[in-house]
């Protein structure tokens, strides 16, 4: 389990997935930033007030609350983002682990976006969760580190699986390896505490899912 997050590691770093790296992060930045400009121009258009410190002081808290939206907004808008890439990345991970086994194929069209849409939603939804847990003494960070683990590794291990399966057979073997599934989206959950840097994470979990996908397939 161990190395394979460390290839994984050594895998988004690596001149094949360079490329994939910085399409993703620009476009990130570019959705992010037009998020932002969108959702100041709308809150500006609704606040009219004379007073000028009244004024100054509701444009620090939109600013503040900006923050805070863009920090939730990162992970649904990476994951869109991402899900354009995740094909070709998964389609380099296993050929670099079963070069000889079969190539995935492309999941269909339809059912990749609905995927990927549904994620997003529920990436925003966990983030407004956990956002509320964190401030409950004793069961904020382990409430979110389980939460993530659970999401992020069910929706990364399908995706990579779809490339194999039907929708079907693999939500099917998600659920066989359940337990394993949970302990690699937690090394995710991880990652994605790390700020900045979990604006990576499509790619480390793409990377890592792939990998535990041959491994349960080959051991079938």
């Amino acid at each position: 389990m161990l190395k394979d997050a460390t290839d994984s590691l050594n895998d988004i770093v690596s001149p094949p997935f360079r490329s994939v790296m910085v399409k993703s992060l620009a476009l990130t930045a570019a959705g992010l930033i037009l998020a932002w400009l969108g959702l100041d121009r709308l809150a500006l258009h609704f606040v009219d007030v004379q007073p000028p410190w009244l004024a100054t002081l509701i444009a620090w808290m939109i600013g503040l609350s900006l923050v805070v939206g863009a920090a939730l907004l990162a992970a649904p808008v990476t994951s869109l983002v991402a899900s354009l890439f995740l094909d070709e990345i998964a389609a380099h991970v296993e050929a670099e682990v079963d070069p000889f086994g079969p190539p995935g194929r492309p999941a269909p069209f339809v059912e990749a976006t609905l995927a990927a849409l549904r994620f997003a939603g529920l990436s925003l939804l966990v983030g407004l969760v956990a956002l509320i847990l964190l401030f409950v003494p004793g069961v904020g960070l382990a409430a979110w580190l389980g939460a993530n683990a659970y999401l992020l590794g069910r929706e990364y291990f399908e995706l990579a699986a779809m490339r194999f399966h039907s929708g079907a057979q693999a939500r099917a073997l998600r659920r066989q390896h359940a337990g394993l599934v949970f302990l690699y989206g937690a090394m995710i959950a991880v990652f994605v505490a790390i700020p900045l840097i979990n604006l990576l994470t499509p790619l480390f979990a793409t990377t890592l899912m792939a990998r535990l996908h041959k491994r349960v397939a080959r051991a079938a």
